[in-house]
């Protein structure tokens, strides 16, 4: 399973299909932004998101999606830290995306049944996860250290495209919030008795990242924190 080639062709396929629904979306579609005006003013618009900044808003949210209902549903095989607890945080993490969705005005890619994804990349994906994580205990926590870092570098890449300062501020939190996830899955694996090892970032970015203490609160801000 090439997980990396998986989202990059599922992030390639948003973009290229971007314009056909942004047309649909008068705040995308309506040009340059209106002129300054007083903050708080009804008659203040919203600057427009170009196609990269949407197709890759709409992904986050699926993509949180994946990883809450991947940890929703190990919590209930093996009853057993830290999936519940992350399982809430991420359901922070999609209200965070879900309400700037709302903000630019574009359609939610989320259903509401656990597992299912109009993404077809992400469904076979969250399929292939979940079977790996439902074979052990100790599987389901690596599942989960991978999640968490493909979210990371998926974050980074997603601040360093956009030029609209909350995506950025949103999309910080979520990457604190990620990391405090991925020291979690590692600090459990370890209780097991194993070496956590990167699984798809650098292996130095994973240890500076699982060597360092956990980020609260007041630091990741809403949809972060200590998990």
């Amino acid at each position: 399973m090439n997980i990396k080639r998986k989202l990059i062709a599922t992030t390639l396929t948003l973009i290229l299909t971007g314009p056909a629904w942004l047309a649909t979306n008068p705040v995308l579609a309506a040009g340059p932004a209106a002129k300054p005006c007083r903050p708080g003013s009804s008659a203040c618009q919203v600057q427009p998101l170009s196609t990269t900044e949407a197709a890759t808003l709409t992904f986050m949210r699926e993509e949180e999606k994946l990883a809450r209902d991947i940890y929703l549903n190990l919590d209930q095989a093996w009853g057993l830290p830290p999936f519940r607890n992350i399982a809430a945080s991420e359901q922070n993490h999609m209200d965070a995306i879900k309400a700037k969705l709302d903000k630019y005005q574009l359609p939610d890619p989320a259903l509401p049944e656990i597992g299912a994804f109009k993404n077809v990349e992400l469904q076979q994906l969250y399929d292939e996860l979940l079977a790996r994580g439902e074979a052990s205990y100790l599987e389901g926590l690596q599942v989960g250290g991978l999640i968490e870092e493909v979210d990371i570098e998926d974050l980074d890449t997603a601040i360093a495209a956009t030029n609209h300062a909350d995506l950025a501020q949103v999309y910080e939190s979520l990457l604190c919030g990620s990391r405090n996830h991925l020291r979690s899955f590692a600090a459990a694996i370890e209780a097991q008795g194993t070496v956590y090892k990167a699984q798809y970032l650098d292996q130095s970015e994973v240890d500076a990242i699982i060597d360092s203490p956990m980020e609260r609160n007041g630091v990741c801000g809403a949809g972060g924190g200590n998990r």
